[in-house]
């Protein structure tokens, strides 16, 4: 049976099982299995946590010595498929399609935000106003075609960026036993938008890469499953813990020299890995020391 404890009964040792189990990526579900625990135990704590892991970032992601961001935007839906949300629901955000706009820093690996929302223009405007907050100073950016990047990056950063789009070329789309697969990528051509790229440093691969870490890593972001998010706050909550994880306690392999490094390490803001022990407590504290 179940533990049907409420969640703030759990011990910090259960708490810690229970979002290790998350962060690995496994769903709600299968959580619940490995660690003996009700289902509405373990949203509550994802809810707990997620909402402290947001605060704790949004205060110490700032002020960042970045020099070269990639961004990108990655697919998921909540709720249900677009093309099965109800009538009654069509139309709400939160309702089918939803995309998670993602940055990093390609020398340290950090990610420094991040905006669950729609793929559209005015979303790219938020993302690009809290990525703009967090820099200390200017950078090159690099992001895909997607268009609505043109008129935010220049609102947002104005002349203080150098800025260039690398625009995927991609062959005809896969057929028969290879409809799942993604069409070949045939080609990569980069557009220098404003100020003075260096073209060697015009890519989108680390981002890209970074897309993949959160499949693996969010059960909910798996394609081909019936995993998935049943109401967009708790979407929102898995995102802010994952980034949490990756960037304060995920030694990241390319780091490693000439010590195990996580991404916070790199960039200054933290002088130590952090454990998922002390990512649960954040719900316990208002501050915490890096």
């Amino acid at each position: 049976m179940y533990n049907t404890g409420i969640m703030n009964k759990l011990s910090l040792e259960k708490r810690t099982q229970v979002i290790k189990a998350l962060v690995e990526g496994n769903s709600i579900r299968a959580t619940c299995r490995i660690t003996d625990t009700a289902k509405g135990t373990v949203t509550r704590l994802l809810a707990s946590v997620g909402a402290a892991c947001t605060k704790y970032q949004d205060v110490a992601l700032t002020n960042l010595n970045c020099k070269h961001i990639q961004c990108d935007e990655i697919w998921s839906f909540c709720y249900a498929k677009q093309k099965n949300v109800p009538d009654s629901k069509q139309g709400r955000f939160g309702y089918g399609d939803v995309w998670t706009w993602t940055a990093i820093d390609a020398d340290t690996k950090l990610v420094p935000c991040w905006l669950v929302g729609l793929r559209d223009a005015g979303y790219a405007y938020e993302f690009m106003r809290s990525l703009r907050s967090r820099l200390a100073n200017r950078v090159q950016l690099t992001t895909d075609g997607h268009r609505v990047y043109l008129n935010a990056v220049e609102d947002v950063f104005g002349s203080e960026v150098d800025y260039a789009m690398l625009i995927k070329l991609y062959g005809k789309e896969p057929e028969g036993e290879t409809r799942y697969s993604s069409a070949k990528c045939v080609g990569a051509d980069p557009h220098v938008v404003q100020g003075n790229p260096d073209p060697k440093l015009i890519s989108t691969s680390f981002v890209e890469r970074q897309n993949l870490t959160m499949r693996m890593s969010m059960r909910r972001f798996t394609r081909l499953t019936n995993a998935f998010s049943k109401k967009i706050e708790n979407l929102e909550y898995a995102v802010a813990l994952h980034f949490m994880y990756y960037n304060f306690a995920r030694p990241h392999k390319t780091l490693a020299n000439p010590y195990p490094r996580t991404p916070a390490m790199v960039a200054g803001i933290s002088n130590r890995i952090w454990t998922i022990e002390d990512i649960v407590s954040l719900a316990d504290k208002s501050t915490y020391p890096l």
